[in-house]
């Protein structure tokens, strides 16, 4: 397992050990001991979750506020996504910064989402299985987020508008 830095801090990309031959892979998609040495974190999540969708959907940008904040751990089984990170931490040098990363069922990277940042994915291959680990329950009343569209943020979900399937939920989100 190898930690890759991104230009936001606390969030980074894992690059797990692949195992391959003539009958296939296999890799350890998790272990809390391994991740948190590398990582130098104290992660414990208590939630996983999985979304299959078609492609042009986009998903986001979401968190949760106050004692529900949530960081993820968020990969792919199958397909592709661009998966998006903004930095929501008033107080952070990075604040209002996004990252995206491709993670794919062949590229089998991960991405930890440190609390306080918004989350959120567009997919580009139809089928796309996608799936998160959180490290906090889930609470409606203390959801929030941001236009995926915001002009301010500028993210290139790598796919036109016109295309987007974007749920009505996420279409009423304010900008920034």
């Amino acid at each position: 397992m190898e930690l890759i830095a991104t230009k936001l801090k606390d969030c980074f990309i894992i690059k797990p050990t692949i195992f391959e031959d003539e009958r296939g892979y296999f890799f350890e998609s998790f272990n809390e001991k391994k991740f948190n040495e590398i990582a130098k974190l104290n992660i414990h999540f208590v939630q996983d979750n999985q979304a299959m969708s078609h492609y042009g959907t986009v998903r986001g940008l979401h968190f949760q506020n106050g004692d529900y904040a949530q960081a993820k751990l968020v990969s792919v089984v199958k397909g592709k996504v661009i998966d998006v990170a903004v930095d929501m931490r008033p107080n952070s040098e990075t604040y209002l910064q996004h990252i995206a990363v491709e993670l794919s069922g062949e590229n089998k990277l991960q991405l930890f989402v440190p609390r306080g940042f918004a989350h959120g994915y567009s997919v580009l291959k139809n089928n796309t299985i996608f799936q998160y680990k959180c490290d906090n329950y889930y609470n409606k009343a203390s959801e929030g987020g941001i236009y995926l569209l915001d002009k301010k943020l500028n993210i290139d979900w790598k796919i036109e508008e016109e295309n987007m399937l974007i749920s009505e939920k996420d279409r009423v989100i304010s900008c920034l």
